[in-house]
């Protein structure tokens, strides 16, 4: 397992242990602050996504560039432990991807995404999308730097998966139940049931049905993108607005003086 999250250190709760997992999460958080000033600084709107392996996150992602093309650009980080495969394919729908190989790392840190970002021109983005590596586990606890998180189950999984992985379903955004178009043909997944869990762990982020492929859809996703850009633009216009007008009232009171 992996060495850098912590999970392959000695279960007992021992206090050289515990400092070693402080100090590496203290300084992944050091990282995220600085990729989020980053982000902030371009104007781009960075979306974590995790979920089990086979969830259909780099289908979500495929289908939501081809029904966002020419509306906002978007750009992708793609966490495996290693291939290209989903990078290509994300490229092949003209949005720029970085793979990022963790090699035995089971959950992308902000190291990694400050140096893949080190290859994404930020400038040309609106939205930068973090597929995070498949795992319910690690991914949750390390911060990136994004502003939102996304977590995907799909109906291919147990409704029961958040009550299962609390930690990542309980700090989601917004979860999406992935491949809705298999519904009819898997009847012992209950979205009901799903939300259920969510909101038991007092969790009130939406939860959406969604398909990439055929009904339902990705309309409820779709709206869900644009209004967090909407949002991230106007909180941005605002403060640099009010930073402007601080400024200019900084500069009337030098010049009365």
């Amino acid at each position: 397992m992996c060495e850098d999250c912590g999970c392959a250190l000695p279960k007992a709760p021992d206090a050289q242990v515990i400092d070693v997992h402080a100090r590496l999460l203290a300084a992944n958080d050091r990282a995220a602050r600085h990729n989020r000033a980053h982000f902030d600084d371009h104007g781009v709107l960075a979306i974590n996504l995790m979920s089990a392996p086979g969830s259909g996150k780099t289908a979500l992602l495929e289908a939501t560039a081809d029904a966002l093309a020419g509306e906002m650009r978007m750009g992708v980080l793609v966490g495996d432990l290693a291939t290209e495969n989903d990078a290509t394919r994300i490229r092949a729908h003209g949005v720029p991807a970085i793979q990022i190989t963790t090699g035995s790392a089971c959950h992308l840190d902000a190291a990694m995404v400050h140096d893949a970002l080190h290859e994404m021109d930020l400038g040309a983005l609106d939205v930068l999308f973090i597929e995070n590596v498949g795992n319910l586990v690690c991914p949750a606890s390390f911060d990136l730097g994004q502003h939102r998180n996304v977590a995907l189950l799909s109906f291919t999984e147990g409704d029961d998966k958040p009550a299962k992985y609390p930690v990542l379903f309980r700090g989601a955004d917004l979860v999406l139940l992935t491949k809705g178009d298999l519904a009819a043909v898997l009847d012992d997944f209950d979205p009901a049931r799903a939300e259920a869990c969510v909101r038991a762990l007092a969790n009130a982020a939406p939860v959406h049905a969604v398909s990439a492929r055929k009904a339902p859809g990705l309309g409820p996703w779709l709206d869900w993108v644009r209004a967090q850009l909407a949002t991230a633009r106007s909180r941005r216009h605002s403060h640099s607005h009010a930073h402007s007008h601080h400024a200019h009232h900084d500069h009337g009171e030098r010049v009365a003086r």
